[in-house]
């Protein structure tokens, strides 16, 4: 069974924010609009944090992508009621809609700050229907939703491999962001499998996880900047 995880490399990664739009179109994440934003309500499954260094002038600017960490030890799924978000046997942090209940127990458990409480029911205007995934659900009001490393992609890619009677092989399923990425910041893979590129980046003296003292164990690694 996969473990799967990202290693997300900050010396690469231009802030281009090409893997949010990625995230956002293949998992119809909703708009929220200028008002809502402006009340905190804005939705981002994959956030682009910028860092700043130094000061004026002398600044310098990173980026550090932010999906949900998917933790081996997620404070999420102790805290929820209803049992609504869960890790699955494959590592992935995962939500049930209609068993959530919009207590947001899970998004205040998260140190990341990954989880969005959906305030109002996701619109979209007419003509931008059409290019709705229709492989992932349009989640109601009132539920929380989060970064699932593209599931419905996973759940194809094995589909596809039975029939053709093998083996998922690295390379079959890429969350939308590692695909989008033009600068190929994001790398993703089994990091149970010793050999894969994902895995063989953890171990690398750059290698890091966010928030790592608290205990989480996060599936997202991170490279810092290269000396």
């Amino acid at each position: 069974m996969a473990r799967w995880g990202m290693v997300i490399d900050l010396d690469k990664c231009t802030g281009c924010q090409a893997c949010v739009v990625a995230c956002r179109q293949e998992n119809n994440v909703p708009f929220a609009g200028p008002e809502e934003t402006a009340r905190g309500r804005a939705i981002f499954w994959m956030e682009v944090l910028p860092l700043i260094e130094g000061e004026y002038p002398n600044i310098k600017a990173r980026f550090m992508p932010r999906p949900c960490m998917h933790c081996d030890n997620p404070p999420c799924t102790k805290v929820c009621p209803t049992s609504a978000t869960y890790k699955n046997q494959e590592g992935i942090v995962a939500q049930i809609y209609p068993q959530c209940i919009g207590c947001r127990y899970c998004g205040n458990a998260c140190p990341y700050t990954v989880k969005f409480f959906n305030w109002y029911a996701p619109q979209w205007p007419e003509e931008m229907k059409q290019s709705l995934n229709p492989y992932v659900s349009v989640r109601p009001k009132g539920v929380i939703e989060k970064c699932t490393f593209c599931h419905h992609r996973l759940i194809q890619a094995k589909e596809k491999a039975a029939a053709e009677q093998r083996d998922l092989v690295e390379g079959d399923y890429l969350p939308a962001c590692a695909q989008a990425c033009p600068a190929k910041a994001i790398t993703f893979g089994d990091l149970d499998d010793p050999n894969s590129q994902v895995a063989t980046l953890t171990r690398s003296p750059r290698a890091f996880r966010w928030l790592e003292d608290l205990g989480t164990e996060p599936k997202v690694y991170y490279l810092s900047e290269g000396a």
